[in-house]
């Protein structure tokens, strides 16, 4: 099964192509993950991959959360490209998809306690806070949630349970390094999600075509919905 994923969630963009559990092409893009560059990268990695979009099997998207406007960018441009090939589109957590790439560098360094463990997927989410998700071999434990950084450490012991270890991956630590700095030595180097995750989540998943239905998964709501929450520009902010 040919699937082309990316996700747009950061400023870096994590395009692939697989077919099954083969890699056939794979690229971070810093930058591409908020403008018109990332068709550029589509395009080129498509080209790598000798494959056309008529000829993938699927088209997968990470739908959040993340930036507002990534991933605005990110879901228009799948919608497109899936409805212009006539093929389904699939999306996945941005902060699971993380949270894969994470499981598969510990096995690779086959600490396999941890992989066993809990993996908390943690992304800058701008405003002082920050996106995380809390998984547990590819299961997400609790919910994902959006909150101040000092916060994250007693949220995940609220989840950890009887996790054997407990492992990070995600830019926060590179934004809020003071606040993080005691959790340095268990952050993984994995900062943002792969392409490739993207599209081995969704190969394995429900496979529920959001063609005409998907929405990107913000978990707050927009700036502007905040200032403005009767819709209407100029409207007075509620008290």
């Amino acid at each position: 099964m040919k699937i082309l994923g990316f996700d747009t969630a950061t400023l870096t963009a994590g395009v692939a192509v697989i077919d099954d559990d083969q890699i056939l092409a794979a690229a971070r893009r810093e930058g591409s993950g908020r403008s018109a560059d990332l068709l550029v990268t589509i395009d080129e990695i498509c080209r790598t991959a000798h494959v056309t979009a008529t000829e993938l099997d699927a088209i997968a998207v990470g739908a959040g959360p993340g930036s507002f406007t990534g991933l605005r960018i990110g879901m228009a441009t799948a919608k497109g490209i899936a409805f212009a090939a006539q093929k389904p589109l699939w999306a996945v957590s941005s902060l699971a998809a993380l949270a894969w790439d994470a499981e598969l560098h510990l096995a690779n360094d086959q600490l396999f306690t941890h992989v066993d463990g809990l993996i908390v997927a943690v992304l800058d989410g701008r405003r002082s806070e920050v996106f995380a998700g809390c998984y547990r071999h590819q299961q997400l434990v609790g919910e994902e949630r959006v909150f101040a950084p000092a916060e994250l450490v007693s949220w995940v012991r609220s989840l950890a349970g009887d996790a054997p270890a407990i492992s990070y991956a995600g830019d926060a630590i590179d934004v809020y390094r003071d606040i993080l700095a005691p959790l340095a030595a268990d952050w993984l180097p994995p900062r943002t999600p792969s392409g490739v995750a993207v599209a081995q989540l969704a190969r394995s998943g429900a496979h529920v075509d959001i063609l005409t239905s998907g929405t990107p998964s913000y978990i707050r709501p927009s700036e502007a919905e905040v200032m403005y929450p009767n819709g209407v520009p100029g409207a007075l902010k509620k008290p």
